[in-house]
């Protein structure tokens, strides 16, 4: 983290983050090249969304606006877990309080849902903050702020030293230079944030039965075979898995998803698997991931409650490492596992043979067709195209589950700064 800029609006509950941050190197990762990120985080009500500076190969294009509706929870927690914000809304939610060692816990609810436990010091300074927020994959997730080295900055008391952890994980850890009281601050909400754009799923045959489906930032698959369809991929939540099962009544009609193949467990390309083992489908993963999968899923879904929360029906999964097949007789489905792969270790692509087409996640994200190739090769892509030469395949399309279109393997070689004409 190279910046870290808050400012709080508590009187409509507003608030704009900014943050500028690195990836780091870690040893035994081979990562891209790491680069400067820049964004915007902002909230104002119930409305959330980002600003993204303008690209490195577009600099006079205008930033990047993007609704981010999963994200009011989350962020409106974190207005509420500052010392003002915590005060002000234990006062006006009636707050209980009791003595405990080393000082006095403050207890409040909001909205019947949302808990907030905090914990003042003899000092009567905020040390603490528990609070719960819903997460697709976790379910009621605890989000604990711990402030420490409180400080005088300008006539403010404050803490010096911030950090968070979310579900017993770091997520932020900062150090407090300057803190102003009552900067003029303008939160007005952009048109582009004010209303979220529907769910939509965007359906392109890229072979008899094989369909890529689009609409969104994470896209899936599905293949239909003889008596089930077969989905890769049920990314981000719910609300986008019940989004592709109503598509896939439209396009294959009366068939049910028999197999849901996870390419890897990562949040985003994970959200929306519990409701599929609630309409029946069997996980396709590689190992370990089941054992994570069912100790994850064990914990309760209080706070947003799913389908699966209310069904609870067991997880079925089939596990492979290195080659797992799926088949109905007529069309096989090859899952392999992309070995050395520093972007997860257990890491999956899908290939058809008879269509000649690799389906993959993050592995390699096509840019637009007139985006010119990275200066340094991803070394996710390097690694991905080292696993289709190994494994000897015969790749005609890639359909990645990034990015704005379909694409070769061609296009992977240019992406990795290999000729074209040989492969």
């Amino acid at each position: 983290m190279k910046n870290y800029t808050a400012d709080i609006d508590y009187t409509t509950a507003s608030a704009r983050v900014q943050i500028s941050r690195q990836q780091i190197i870690e040893p035994g990762r081979n990562r891209p090249a790491p680069t400067l990120q820049t964004v915007e985080q902002f909230l104002s009500g119930n409305t959330a969304w980002n600003v993204a500076p303008p690209a490195a190969n577009a600099p006079n294009s205008a930033p990047t606006v993007t609704a981010q509706p999963a994200a009011v929870e989350e962020r409106t927690a974190e207005i509420l877990a500052t010392p003002r914000g915590f005060v002000k809304a234990a006062i006006q939610h009636h707050a209980e309080q009791r003595d405990v060692d080393g000082g006095t816990e403050i207890a409040f609810t909001i909205d019947g849902k949302h808990r907030y436990v905090g914990l003042l010091n003899d000092k009567h300074q905020l040390e603490t903050v528990q609070t719960w927020i819903d997460n697709p994959v976790l379910g009621d997730t605890l989000v604990e702020t711990r402030y420490s080295d409180y400080q005088d900055f300008g006539g403010i008391r404050f803490p010096g030293h911030i950090a968070r952890s979310q579900g017993g994980y770091p997520v932020l850890d900062i150090d407090v230079t300057a803190v102003k009281a009552n900067p003029a601050v303008n939160i007005a909400v952009p048109p582009e944030a004010a209303k979220a754009p529907a769910m939509k799923v965007a359906v392109n045959e890229l072979a008899k039965g094989v369909y890529y489906l689009t609409g969104g930032t994470h896209h899936s698959v599905a293949i239909a075979q003889k008596d089930h369809i077969v989905l890769i991929e049920a990314p981000q939540n719910e609300e986008r898995s019940l989004a592709l099962i109503a598509k896939l009544k439209e396009i294959i009609p009366n068939k049910p998803v028999k197999y849901l193949i996870n390419t890897h467990a990562h949040f985003d390309h994970a959200g929306g698997l519990r409701t599929f083992v609630d309409a029946g489908a069997t996980i396709v993963t590689p190992e370990p991931n089941p054992v994570y999968y069912e100790a994850i899923w064990a914990a309760p879904h209080t706070i947003r409650p799913d389908r699966l929360a209310a069904s609870k029906k067991p997880a079925r999964f089939e596990s492979f490492t290195g080659k797992h097949v799926l088949s109905d007789g007529k069309r096989a489905i090859e899952i392999h596992t992309l070995a050395g792969n520093s972007h997860n270790d257990a890491f999956a692509a899908v290939y058809l043979p008879k269509e000649k087409i690799l389906i993959e996640a993050d592995a390699y994200t096509p840019a637009a067709a007139n985006v010119a190739p990275p200066g340094s090769p991803n070394p996710y892509s390097v690694n991905l195209y080292d696993n289709i030469r190994k494994l000897k395949l015969n790749v005609e399309k890639i359909a990645a589950l990034h990015g704005p279109r379909v694409a070769t393997l061609d296009d992977l070689r240019a992406a990795i700064g290999l000729q074209t004409s040989a492969r």
